[in-house]
């Protein structure tokens, strides 16, 4: 019995620090502009139910269940993306987006080839090596269209302005004009996203055989390019609640402390068994 309490202690607290470890990302990234916090969810690993009692009638106005349940701790079974919208602050910067709808994230180009997404709408046209000026992040990942090619022009834009949602006109230095519609997602079912680091977020690298990319998101393109909603000149902040991760830190503190000191308690109780033998 007491192998068995240090057990479930053991499990409990193992799936605890990857809950800790899940709020503490979200409360280093809530000055991070369009994170989206995860939250976890936890379920009972399997139960074994004891019948002690070959007669339950002998125990009539028993009010807890006849038995003896062994269980071998829980398990954080889930962390989902929580695509709450965030608040919007103006800024007054033409390349600066926002988004107004929740579950629409941009597409940019990450370092290693592949297409993630982003709700970092703080965006500016960077210089290339090869004379070009191309769209990107912050961090440098360069934003796509609707067709998944890069946004670059031959000259530094002037002018940054959205005439249609999505749709931007860009005025360059040398005259030229340009109209770009950015390219821009509708997650269905974010629960299958990962983070990929800040505010970026990807579909996993090994992913279930059974599902299709395209159940998990939607490309807002050609005729459902009309549901995307932004706001220039703008940038939503995180929705991260940082009163609430801090409530939810100590929860999950005390949790392990209760759990620590099960096993502490199984060791003595064992050892007590030891000595009368």
């Amino acid at each position: 019995m007491m192998n068995r309490t240090m057990i479930t202690a053991a499990n409990t607290l193992n799936q605890l620090q990857r809950q800790v470890e899940l709020i503490s990302h979200n409360i280093a990234n809530s000055g991070t502009t369009g994170f989206k916090r995860r939250e976890a969810s936890f379920s009972d690993l399997l139960a074994q139910q004891i019948n002690n009692q070959p007669n339950r009638m002998e125990e009539t106005g028993r009010l807890s269940p006849v038995g003896i349940r062994q269980a071998v701790g829980s398990k954080l079974s889930q962390t989902f993306l929580v695509g709450s919208q965030g608040a919007v602050h103006s800024t007054g910067y033409p390349f600066d987006i926002a988004f107004t709808k929740e579950n629409q994230y941009l597409k940019v180009r990450a370092q290693d080839g592949s297409i993630q997404f982003t709700r970092d709408g703080e965006l500016g046209f960077q210089l290339q090596p090869n004379g070009e000026w191309v769209l990107a992040t912050k961090e440098g990942y360069p934003v796509l269209d609707e067709n998944n090619r890069t946004i670059a022009v031959a000259s530094k834009v002037r002018q940054w302005n959205m005439i249609g949602p999505g749709l931007f006109e860009a005025r360059l230095d040398n005259g030229q004009e340009a109209r770009f519609r950015l390219g821009v997602i509708l997650l269905n079912k974010p629960q299958w996203m990962e983070q990929k680091g800040g505010s970026l977020i990807g579909l996993p690298e090994q992913m279930d055989g059974n599902l299709n990319p395209e159940e998990v998101f939607t490309e807002l393109s050609g005729r459902r390019s009309d549901e995307i909603s932004m706001r220039q000149g703008a940038l939503e902040a995180s929705n991260v609640d940082v009163g609430k991760e801090m409530t939810d830190l100590i929860t999950a503190q005390r949790s392990i402390q209760f759990q620590s000191r099960s096993v502490t308690i199984a060791d003595q109780m064992m050892g007590l068994v030891n000595g009368i033998r």
